[in-house]
């Protein structure tokens, strides 16, 4: 079933409109939704760029695009052309006031529609865009809203000195800091998961989990984000946000209900919990690499070094040990890891059960391997193939003995539901829309999951050890696994997709 109609008209304005994110992302998702019907009748999106070009040229961009990233299975003639008819374009100058009043005049024909300003640009023109927007009459009143895209800074002084641009223009209530990971709809079936079925709610706790493991994996390199990545790396671009608030979803409390102020309270609570990383801990328990030249599916890759044209510090690889310090985790390790050009693409949460107390099966078959019972684990696939896999422990049939085996319980979202699964972006822009901000991050959010990682960032900057070296293909340095293999335990890393019959 697909999710309710948007009923409000509404004007989306893409600041950054023919750049990568926009061409990529912003523009396939919003022509999903046209597909399935759910864009109402006289909604318009504007792009907007430094870039003079015709309507129509902008129009031939957006089709190509969306020609290419959305599958032939989904490209169809009739809604294509009523999306592009909705397109619109306007030259603006993002840092400067040029094009702004104009703007103002393409919006001024429906001025009690909803309006939404989405900045896929480079932070730095946050500020600038929300004080150009005011300053043409754009910031004010409940239907103006801003959309930021990560990263909110490099670190908490320049993530707070945007925050406080911005809010000179905007109230907090009409800001939206997106970030796509808690739009995926495995993110969603988490809450699902631990908030509707009180048996897993009941055991979510220290009492009978022995650690988590949240691990996103990447086969691409730099691709296009050459420019940007080696300054930003994978603490920044990654852990201090993607990975961040999916331990905040596993970790969290019960919120009181699904308000947006409500479940965010609960999350900010996981990060002020987080156990601080000092100076001397950080070679303990974080791990950085870099990837060198490898193979991934057959095919030789080049080397970070090699792609970016030069020798780098930069991270490509993140793992690291968290703890967080409350009455419900104490003492339950969380284990992250993100990287790039690693063995296979996959996201996943891995919620790891206590072994049993006592073990009654051991000899009953005849001492043979495989008797002993092993710990219960549920593995969370974010993508691809989303679903979630129940592993338990059963008799292995015939006679002879008890002869336990681990197997899977699964369940495929594809096939449960037959159906496409919306974009996470297809779902976040509407909410906008919808004023729903339960998905988006609040500022005091982004500002405490600074507060944790930059300690761990100035530690690898003040000491003298490179990023550990890892070849392209593989699952990281030998290092990410010391550090889990020094607690006697190991990364999950049976990969199989949660097959469809």
């Amino acid at each position: 079933m697909s999710e309710i109609i948007v009923v409000a008209e509404f004007d989306y304005v893409i600041f950054g409109g023919t750049g990568d994110l926009a061409q990529r992302k912003i523009f396939p998702a919003f022509y999903q939704r046209e597909l399935d019907g759910q864009l109402p009748s006289e909604a318009r999106l504007i792009g907007t760029a430094r870039t003079k070009i015709a309507v129509d040229a902008f129009r031939e961009r957006v089709a190509a695009s969306i020609e290419q990233y959305v599958g032939d299975e989904f490209i169809d003639a009739l809604a294509l052309k009523r999306f592009l008819a909705r397109l619109d374009y306007q030259c603006v100058d993002a840092g400067t006031i040029a094009g702004y009043q104009e703007l103002a005049e393409r919006l001024a024909s429906a001025p009690k529609r909803t309006r939404v300003f989405y900045l896929a640009t480079a932070p730095s023109l946050f500020g600038k865009v929300a004080e150009h927007l005011h300053k043409v009459g754009l910031g004010t009143g409940p239907q103006h809203r801003l959309v930021l895209e990560k990263p909110i800074g490099s670190d908490l002084a320049s993530s707070q000195r945007i925050n406080e641009e911005v809010g000179r223009y905007f109230d907090e209530t009409q800001i939206y800091r997106i970030d796509h990971y808690l739009g995926k709809e495995s993110v969603q079936n988490l809450l699902a998961l631990r908030f509707s079925n009180i048996l897993f709610e009941t055991i979510w706790s220290k009492a009978v989990i022995d650690h988590v493991q949240i691990t996103v994996a990447e086969t691409v390199g730099l691709g296009g984000r050459a420019e940007y990545y080696d300054t930003s790396g994978a603490m920044r671009d990654m852990v201090q946000n993607h990975l961040l608030q999916l331990l905040c979803l596993t970790a969290m409390e019960p919120p009181q209900n699904l308000e947006s102020d409500t479940l965010r309270d609960e999350k900010l609570k996981v990060l002020k919990a987080l156990r601080p990383i000092s100076e001397q801990d950080v070679a303990l328990n974080t791990v950085r690499g870099q990837y060198v030249s490898g193979s991934i599916d057959g095919e030789a890759v080049k080397g970070y070094a090699d792609e970016l044209g030069k020798k780098s510090e930069t991270e490509t690889f993140v793992a690291l040990k968290a703890m967080i310090d409350n009455w419900r985790w104490a003492e339950v390790p969380f284990y992250l890891r993100t990287g790039k050009r690693m063995q296979e693409r996959y996201s996943e949460i891995v919620v790891q059960f206590r072994n049993v107390p006592h073990d009654i099966f051991t000899n009953a078959g005849s001492g043979k391997r495989g008797s002993a019972p092993e710990p219960n684990r549920l593995v969370i696939r974010l993508q691809p193939d989303e679903g979630v896999r129940m592993r338990l422990m059963t008799k292995e049939p015939g006679p002879g003995g008890m002869r336990l085996r681990s197997v899977p319980l699964d369940l495929s979202f594809a096939d449960e539901f037959d159906q496409r699964f919306p974009d996470a972006y297809e779902r976040l822009l509407l909410d906008v829309v919808r004023g729903n901000r339960a998905l988006f991050m609040r500022r005091d959010e982004v500002e405490a999951a600074w507060r944790w990682i930059e300690p761990i960032i100035h530690a690898w900057q003040q000491g003298d050890q490179q990023p550990r070296s890892y070849q392209a293909g593989t699952m990281g340095p030998a290092a990410s696994s010391n550090l889990v293999d020094r607690d006697a335990r190991s990364w999950h890393e049976d990969m199989p997709s949660i097959t469809t019959r």
